[in-house]
């Protein structure tokens, strides 16, 4: 695989490595990026629509590899399964297949060389966060913290009772329903978790200064919890 790499502040070069990782029938295609000492790695599931090119999972991504925190973005369907899902959405909101995948690309990293040894956290965004507490409860000793960014952890339905990792949700204070059913899906779990409200963000947090409270908020919990 090629292997590129960049300067993310003084001192700190980033690794980044193109990689296809099977889950199940199918080989799903992703962007590692490792820089210098990593003190942690973070799978991204995305949201409903989105994929691995998401301006605003890159760059939350870029934050986090400053930090000194592997990313892996990857697509959770293939190619021709999001052509379908193009048309009938269906596929987005199945939980369970994108748990499952999420699941076999996070023991597939247990034993990639570059980021053997790290602990785990997902980074989930919309209907991805809540595919990535469902992967969280089913995998208590794999994933140690999770973050939502304007999650619908209500998908992740009777797992959230059963999720072990400090769990952060991260919801814009525009986004109304979003934020009850964020605050509903709290009450419902045992684990360690927080809400951060992101003052007049909407749903995507489409203002700079909105998404690089994310950005931040995301890095410090990882960095807590991964460390």
């Amino acid at each position: 695989m090629p292997v590129s790499k960049a300067t993310g502040g003084p001192g700190l070069a980033i690794e980044h490595v193109p990689v296809l990782i099977p889950a199940g029938a199918v080989k799903l295609e992703g962007d590692l990026s490792i820089p210098t000492a990593a003190r942690g790695v973070v799978l991204f599931a995305h949201g409903s629509g989105s994929s691995r090119r998401s301006p605003r999972n890159r760059y939350v991504a870029d934050i986090l590899n400053e930090g000194g925190l592997a990313t892996l973005l990857i697509d959770l369907l293939t190619a021709d399964e999001n052509q379908v899902d193009m048309q009938t959405a269906h596929l987005r909101f199945d939980i369970g297949l994108l748990a499952g995948r999420l699941i076999s690309i996070a023991e597939s990293l247990e034993s990639r060389r570059e980021v053997m040894g790290l602990k785990l956290g997902l980074f989930g965004a919309s209907t991805g966060a809540g595919a990535a507490l469902v992967a969280a409860a089913k995998r208590p000793k794999l994933v140690h913290a999770v973050v939502s960014r304007g999650g619908r952890p209500d998908l992740a339905g009777s797992s959230l009772g059963l999720v072990k990792a400090p769990t952060l949700m991260i919801v814009g204070g525009a986004d109304d329903v979003v934020l009850d059913l964020n605050r509903k899906a709290r009450m419902q779990m045992e684990c360690e978790t927080a809400l951060d409200i992101v003052p007049g963000a909407g749903h995507l947090f489409e203002r700079p200064e909105e998404l690089s409270a994310v950005a931040r908020l995301a890095r410090e919990w990882f960095l807590n919890k991964l460390v």
